[in-house]
């Protein structure tokens, strides 16, 4: 098997509209960037720790209450409870709907689903603010962009 190379990644054209998949992802599921970006990094590490997490915060900006939210909201699950004897510690996993919203970011990033322009399923179509109008027409034209 092939090793991918730099050129390789960037033929893909991966990051091409990376910024505005991701502000629609947050948009639409109601987290920050910082929070989706370390959902991505988790579900790579399949199975983690609290510590893991931690780890993983370094790089993103401070919020005491991440933890706690993404738990709550249902991005994570634990796996595995402890139970004070064998086992000291919980282990976790993103859930089932973080999976398939990773899922559906790739398949957007990669060209085979587009992002949806409709004002009942994507609400920035609805162009409240300047942001959403911005946003809007930056939608329409990583759709039309059939490269990426």
């Amino acid at each position: 098997m092939r090793k991918l190379t730099s050129k390789d990644l960037k033929d893909l054209n991966l990051l091409k509209h990376y910024r505005i998949i991701r502000k629609w992802m947050c948009r639409t599921c109601n987290l920050k960037d910082a929070d989706l970006e370390l959902l991505i990094y988790l579900d790579a590490i399949d199975h983690f720790t609290k510590d893991d997490f931690k780890k993983g915060t370094y790089s993103y900006s401070w919020d005491n209450r991440r933890w706690n939210r993404l738990l709550k909201e249902g991005w994570i699950v634990v796996w595995r409870e402890r139970n004070r004897t064998t086992q000291k510690y919980n282990i976790y996993k993103v859930s089932f709907k973080c999976k398939q919203l990773i899922s559906r970011m790739y398949r957007i990033i990669l060209g085979e689903e587009d992002i949806p322009t409709s004002e009942r399923s994507n609400k920035i179509m609805k162009r409240e603010t300047y942001m959403d109008k911005v946003l809007t027409m930056s939608i329409l034209n990583t759709n039309k962009d059939k490269t990426r």
